[in-house]
């Protein structure tokens, strides 16, 4: 096993919130995105991703990186850690919940409780420059 997931993400922020989501059978909140497919480019696995999981189409040009976090992995054995590299980007279409999404939800810094390790320290960076509240 390794000791590293390696993810991408999408940071989109409307009104001082960012877009979450909850897969089926899970509880704990996460960024919508997901792992590359060997050979794969980190642009187009995003849109794929977001196509599968929210319904919308990515404009490739706009996709900007943001930061990468490491953290615990949620779930998995102390010392599996998860390194999520984010991205920005612009979109077409309505946001829906599709394949493996079984919520979307605005959260900012109140919601910590209900997130990743990961992305409790999204939502701490993202607060720290005041994009979120």
């Amino acid at each position: 096993m390794t000791d590293e997931i390696d993810k991408l993400a999408w940071i989109h922020i409307k009104e001082k919130q960012l877009l979450s989501t909850r897969s089926k059978g899970k509880e704990a909140y996460y960024l919508p995105g997901g792992k590359r497919e060997p050979g794969e480019s980190d642009a187009a696995a995003l849109t794929r991703e977001l196509k599968e999981e929210l319904t919308i189409d990515v404009m490739p040009a706009s996709i900007r990186y943001v930061e990468t976090f490491k953290a615990q992995a949620d779930g998995k054995p102390a010392g599996v850690m998860v390194k999520m590299t984010c991205y920005e980007a612009e979109f077409a279409g309505e946001i829906a919940a599709a394949s493996e999404i079984a919520e979307l939800i605005w959260i900012d810094s109140n919601d910590y409780e209900k997130c990743s390790p990961v992305l409790r320290l999204i939502l701490d960076w993202l607060r720290d420059r005041d994009l979120i509240v």
